[in-house]
């Protein structure tokens, strides 16, 4: 998978400036941010340039420096040298690669500490969005009897398979985007993922829950759970809890049963 580097120079008054700056890009498609350097997919990138641009320009503070094309060979050797193989509770090691989940970040170590204290005995799960793997291993490891992870970027689906494989752990890691993959319900749904495709996805996750079943969603900011709780409750699934670490919340619902 091809990327593109947005180099863009910051300079915000107040932090909450550039969350939102920030947010906006994740909105357009930008995926990962170090430094000045924010990372989007370059199929992504054609259809969204305009709009990039424009939100830069517009936006006081921040000055675009340039773009340019990524290649895989050198996003890959850069992010793996940056980011060594993590240790984690339980004895969990995770190679991160290019995928999101070193385990560290505040939405992935929420999500974590909630599966942490659940009890999974029994449990089937499926990690929406899987990326390194990370949550998918945990549920395991926690006593999960069937965990399924998904992923649409063919090098999170490659990393994660890795990183099972390290940790001992038997998961099932598919290549798709679809909800056409057995089993057909879950009794956890995890998916630490941008918010549009969490809205994208709600009523398949409605859909894939067994009765009573808890859906664990992340990756998005306090001033977005109003939105994300109204499309969960459109199609029946109640909000239980909101957790926070920062701005960022992690939100759990639960499939009503009529």
């Amino acid at each position: 998978m091809k990327y593109h580097v947005i180099h863009i120079q910051t300079d915000f008054a107040e932090e909450w400036q550039r969350d939102l700056f920030e947010q906006q890009l994740f909105d357009l498609g930008v995926d990962t941010i170090d430094g000045m350097d924010y990372y989007i997919q370059s199929e992504i990138l054609e259809s969204q340039i305009k709009n990039l641009k424009s939100k830069i320009s517009n936006t006081k503070g921040a000055l675009l420096l340039g773009v340019e094309e990524c290649p895989d060979e050198n996003w890959n050797a850069a992010w793996e040298a940056e980011h060594p193989i993590q240790e984690l509770p339980l004895g969990i090691k995770i190679v991160p690669h290019c995928a999101f989940g070193a385990g560290h970040h505040e939405t992935t170590s929420m999500m974590i500490d909630s599966l942490v204290h659940s009890n999974l005995s029994d449990k089937i799960v499926l990690d929406h969005g899987t990326g390194t793997g990370v949550l998918a291993i945990f549920a395991k490891r926690l006593g999960a009897k069937q965990v399924v992870a998904v992923d649409i970027d063919e090098k999170s689906v490659e990393n994660a398979r890795e990183n099972a494989a390290l940790n001992s752990e038997q998961i099932e890691v598919l290549h798709t985007s679809a909800f056409d993959f057995r089993p057909l319900t879950f009794d956890l749904i995890v998916a630490n993922i941008h918010r549009n495709i969490l809205l994208a996805n709600m009523h398949a996750y409605a859909q894939s829950l067994t009765p009573n079943g808890e859906l664990w969603l992340s990756g998005f900011y306090e001033t977005d759970c109003p939105i994300l709780q109204a499309a969960a409750e459109s199609e029946g699934l109640q909000t239980i809890q909101v957790l926070a670490n920062g701005e960022w919340r992690l939100m759990k619902c639960q499939k009503e049963v009529h």
